[in-house]
């Protein structure tokens, strides 16, 4: 992740509002029998949105306008609440220690990623995440949630790291559950506000795009 990130989160009033989601990219070639080849162009998804979709007032786009003010346009990276996928778990549910798969020990690793797996019989994606909550993260070994006292959480690169005296046994299961954001820039530098044009219904775009890692 680029230093230049801020580690603030997008208003979360504004975030339920916004529209957007995953962004694949897939080349598709149609045959001349009528067949197609398709080729995966991203091995990830990228999530894209669109903040303007979120201003429903004169306060929220001065907030907005606020906002993107102090990241100086696309210069800054920051944290965004995507409004459904935010969880280790279902966005109806509350993260439990036992929600996500993230490694197996072999009795001296220490560090382990957080990652997400979406996936179901025919295939599966893991996704990591680098900018969990810390203090939401919920972790088990053998299925046995481990108190905060024997791993620390690095909210900044999603790392749990098990303490000295607590480090998971040769073959044991880890497994964390959490509240998580997504790294986001603004993709554009500039907003064009028409206060006719809003007065009318209309409000600028102002898209989001996800900074990789």
């Amino acid at each position: 992740m680029s230093t230049s990130f801020h580690d603030v989160r997008f208003p979360l009033r504004l975030s339920l509002a916004v529209s957007g989601g995953p962004v694949r990219r897939t080349d598709i070639v149609s045959l001349s029998n009528g067949r197609e080849n398709r080729n995966q162009r991203w091995r990830n998804s990228r999530r894209s949105y669109d903040a303007g979709s979120a201003v429903r007032s004169i306060a929220d786009l001065y907030e907005l306008t606020a906002f993107f003010e102090a990241r100086n346009g696309q210069l800054y990276g920051f944290r965004f609440r995507d409004p459904v996928d935010f969880k280790s778990c279902g966005p109806l549910a509350e993260p439990g220690p036992s929600d996500q798969r993230i490694g197996q020990g072999d009795g001296a690793t220490t560090a382990f990623q957080l990652i997400k797996t979406y996936g179901d019989s025919a295939a599966a994606f893991v996704r990591t995440i680098e900018k969990p909550v810390a203090e939401t993260v919920r972790v088990s070994v053998d299925g046995i949630e481990s108190p905060e006292t024997d791993f620390s959480v690095d909210a900044t690169t999603g790392i749990v790291t098990f303490d000295a005296g607590a480090v998971p046994a040769d073959g044991a299961e880890i497994f964390a559950g959490y509240v998580f954001d997504v790294p986001v820039r603004f993709d554009i530098d500039r907003i064009d506000i028409n206060m006719k044009a809003f007065n009318a219904g209309s409000v600028p775009s102002v898209p989001l795009v996800e900074i990789m890692p």
